[in-house]
């Protein structure tokens, strides 16, 4: 069985929700936090906290909206059919030339897939700045499988991570989880190989630097 949630049109109804609860908000910008991309996003993410439980409805079984800072999810909850979903949300500024936000750490996610129950929810919201209001223009609730991989990258980070290539393009299609996934390894199968090269490089500089300190004098 496949989440109704996702792979119907239900979802739909959400991203509307979303979109009217935040366009609805009283102003929660300043001229200060206007200008920034990250305060806006943190105040994204805190209005939502408080009013997904209540946008996602009668879906809405189990909600939890406390996680650490460098946790998996921003939000996450079980719905009616048992599955579970982790919420990361995106928040894009549309007049912004370029964005490439990290979505998560491939080795997380392929742990959470061991499950066929969990669903990996990138929630991108886009928006602009007029004055010190936020007007949302776009709304994206999506599982990460249904993003394809022409506008995904891999980001040298940790175990790495998975990253949008650039915001301003997001290729979305409801697509089997089986197939992303080997298209996933086949991506990191490939991404590797490059880095051990790069790390043998990096070996070869230092070598010469330990060689050009080593061969001073100790004055």
């Amino acid at each position: 069985m496949k989440s109704r949630l996702v792979y119907t049109n239900a979802h739909k109804k959400i991203e509307r929700g979303i979109a009217n609860v935040l366009n609805a908000h009283e102003e929660f910008l300043t001229g200060t936090t206007a200008t920034s991309p990250r305060a806006a996003g943190d105040a994204i993410q805190k209005i939502l906290a408080g009013e997904f439980q209540s946008i996602l409805g009668d879906w809405c079984k189990e909600y939890s909206q406390h996680f650490a800072r460098r946790a998996m999810a921003d939000l996450a909850f079980t719905d009616t059919d048992g599955f579970y979903y982790v919420v990361d949300i995106e928040t894009h500024r549309t007049d912004t030339d370029f964005n490439m936000p990290n979505i998560t750490s491939v080795e997380r996610l392929a742990r959470f897939y061991e499950d066929d129950t969990n669903y990996f929810i990138v929630l991108g919201i886009q928006y602009y700045i007029s004055g010190t209001r936020l007007v949302v223009t776009g709304v994206r609730f999506t599982p990460i499988e249904f993003l394809m991989w022409d506008c995904l990258t891999i980001g040298a980070l940790g175990w790495e991570q998975i990253q949008i290539a650039n915001s301003n393009y997001v290729n979305v299609k409801r697509y089997s989880r089986k197939k992303w996934m080997l298209e996933f390894c086949d991506v990191m199968l490939a991404f590797y190989p490059k880095e051990i090269g790069k790390v043998n490089e990096r070996i070869g500089r230092f070598k010469s630097v330990r060689e050009f300190w080593k061969s001073k004098s100790d004055d």
